[in-house]
Order: structure tokens, then sequence, then C-alpha cells
């Protein structure tokens, strides 16, 4: 898990989607606070939000690749609850394997179909 956590490239599952959400969230406090403490440290907190933003925006491509979907999907409005929510895709895409590991190889398949 959080494996290359600032790359756009490969799929993620649902929990290290709202675990990036979590963290973003709390980590995402700090410029703020700092902004309330002095006005005079915007250029800090902007600085500070840089990272956390390039963080969120592609762990949010990630989880859109393991939908199917291209990662500019989730500028649509509350497709984020869409990608929170929904399942990824059974085996491999065009972007990579399924993290779960599910339908990777043809003797998950026969699995499946056995269930």
């Amino acid at each position: 898990m959080f494996k290359n956590p600032f790359s756009f490239e490969g799929r993620i599952r649902r929990l290290e989607y709202g675990l990036s959400y979590i963290i973003y969230a709390i980590i995402c406090i700090i410029p703020s606070i700092l902004l309330e403490i002095n006005e005079s440290l915007v250029w800090i907190a902007i600085i500070l939000y840089v990272p956390f933003v390039w963080f969120i925006i592609a762990q949010g491509a990630k989880r859109c690749h393991d939908r199917g979907n291209s990662g500019w999907y989730q500028l649509i409005p509350f497709y984020g609850l869409w990608m929170l929510f929904g399942d990824g895709e059974h085996g491999e895409n065009e972007y990579g394997e399924n993290p779960k590991g599910i339908g990777n190889t043809a003797l998950n398949l026969e699995e499946l179909g056995n269930n």
C-alpha cells in the first residue's frame, strides 16, 4: 500500500484511496493553523499545500484507472464518491493489473466462475 503515492501511473484500491483522503484532510489542517497564527505566513502555507494537492490528485488518478477511466474523470462533480464506493475493474486493464489480484490470471478467472 502507498507505493509511489505521487505517481500518476497504476491502480489503487478503494481502501488506499479512502486513507489518502483522510491523510490529506488531516495534513491540510497544518497550513490552515499557520495562517490563523500569522497571516504573513501565507507563502509558507501555499508551499506546504502544493505537495498535498499533488498527492491527492495522483491518488485520484490511480483510483480512476482502477475503475477503467482516465484520471481526468476525477474532475466530474461527485465522481469522488463513485471512486470511493464503486468497485474496480476485474483483471488487468490498460492501466495495469488489478491491485486486489482478482482476475489477473486465467486461474483466477476460473476460480471466479466456480463460485
